[in-house]
């Protein structure tokens, strides 16, 4: 069975994803109940950072773990690994 980077962080992650889940339905409500536009952006904007930090915590267990493990070994799986952190970065960058 592989073992993901993130296995040690998983709980964190998960609290992180749960307290952004409810930002995000808290959005929701203010919008159903036509809370103030800026209001409403200031929690959409708070959900983003949450989902941020999120990512963030992924890629830097996906470096440490996954892309470094492929370094080490070297060959075209290094090669895949790097070229998917790249474009994993560039997403993240585009957000």
């Amino acid at each position: 069975m592989h073992v993901h980077g993130y296995v040690d962080d998983k709980d964190a992650l998960l609290k992180r994803l749960r307290r952004a889940e409810g930002q995000v339905r808290g959005i929701a409500r203010m919008i159903e109940e036509d809370a103030y536009c800026i209001d409403v952006l200031t929690q959409v904007s708070a959900a983003k950072s949450a989902l941020e930090s999120v990512a963030l915590a992924l890629l830097e267990d996906h470096l440490t773990h996954c892309v470094a493990e492929a370094t080490a070994s070297g060959g075209p799986v290094a090669e895949e690994k790097l070229r998917e952190a790249s474009d994993a970065i560039a997403r993240l960058v585009r957000s």
